[in-house]
């Protein structure tokens, strides 16, 4: 009956709005990826007008100055473990290793620049390096190995500071010193060499194939291998490259400091993890956005500096703040990723 009707020319019967689904479905997973991708910049935009127009020393130079400078440390931080988490790895080692960066480096300016951001480099790179063979050959689990390895940094810096008794400072008319205190069109140069490192980082994971290896990797493992993707080799290398950023940030901030501080990094790798599923990577791997840990890493800096300007707060609610955003961020995330994949 339907044939003989379109074989005269008139048009088959049809559902109402059939033919609408499509684009709704497309619509709708759009959305949800925008939302993924760039829900904490409008939190971060609606977060620092509210401030702004609540506090009146908030956007003002010098606290807009503190907060880049405290920001590009973790940042550093963030980047390296951007690469990691998007394999579907963690490394709990970077808060120890941006504390052992800072020692190292602080130690080694006595003996002229170049050392000071060589031997950070070196060790906290080998480190990471390590992290990567155990976790990539061996096959243990990223948590226990860098767990291992935070614990072991810290002992390791323990040990050149006699228990922390020791504190190695930095020559304040150093140019190792000017990396962290010196100043580039009115901006930190520790806030400009961040800014390079991003923007590096950026065309690293998305416009090479060494980002394109991390991306399949985080994806699906064994399906990465089977398209060719050097699945322990690409491992080695984010976990290597976590390392040396937590190094480089840890040199950095001993330069800023014009000293080596021992009790510095506790908990900075939990930080760095809020800051990168805050931007939108998730913690399964596969998906991530390294400017959008840039802005996950702004985003607990502004909270942070919101609650000290209300001042009638204790700065314990920074923590309960935080824990409580990166919670509703990853239960957002979970709610966006089954939408998706339902539609």
């Amino acid at each position: 009956m339907t044939a003989h009707t379109e074989e005269a020319g008139v048009p088959a019967p049809t559902v109402e709005g059939a033919g609408d689904a499509p684009p709704r479905t497309d619509r709708s997973e759009r959305l949800s990826a925008l939302a993924q991708q760039h829900g904490a910049l409008v939190t971060l935009v609606i977060a620092m007008v509210v401030a702004s127009l609540s506090f009146d020393t908030f956007l003002t130079g010098d606290n807009l100055e503190n907060m880049a400078l405290s920001s590009a440390f973790l940042a550093v931080v963030a980047l390296g473990m951007t690469f990691v988490i998007v394999t579907g790895g963690i490394d709990l080692s970077v808060g120890s290793l941006f504390a052992l960066g800072g020692v190292l480096a602080a130690w080694g300016s006595r003996y002229g620049t170049v050392v000071a951001l060589l031997l950070p480099l070196a060790v906290c790179g080998l480190i990471g390096l390590v992290n990567g063979l155990l976790i990539a050959r061996v096959r243990l689990a990223p948590f226990i190995v860098t767990l291992a390895a935070m614990l072991g940094a810290r002992g390791l810096l323990l040990a050149l500071t006699d228990e922390g008794s020791r504190t190695y400072l930095v020559d304040k008319e150093s140019f190792f010193a000017t990396l962290g205190q010196g100043t580039l069109l009115g901006v930190g140069v520790p806030v400009w060499i961040t800014l390079a490192l991003f923007a590096a980082g950026a065309v690293v994971l998305r416009r090479t194939r060494f980002g394109q290896y991390v991306y399949a990797v985080g994806g699906n493992e064994d399906a990465g291998a089977l398209m060719g993707a050097p699945v322990a080799r690409t491992k080695i290398t984010v976990y290597t490259l976590s390392g040396l950023c937590a190094g480089l940030a840890g040199a950095l901030n001993a330069a800023w400091l014009a000293s080596g501080v021992t009790i510095l990094g506790t908990g900075m790798e939990l930080e760095a993890i809020s800051a990168v599923v805050i931007g939108g990577t998730l913690l399964t791997g596969g998906s991530g956005f390294i400017s959008g840990s840039l802005v996950g890493v702004l985003l607990l800096k502004v909270i942070q500096n919101v609650i000290n300007q209300i001042g009638s707060l204790d700065s314990a609610y920074q923590q309960v703040v935080s824990g409580a955003f990166l919670a509703v961020v990853v239960i957002a995330q979970t709610w966006l990723g089954r939408r998706r994949r339902v539609l």
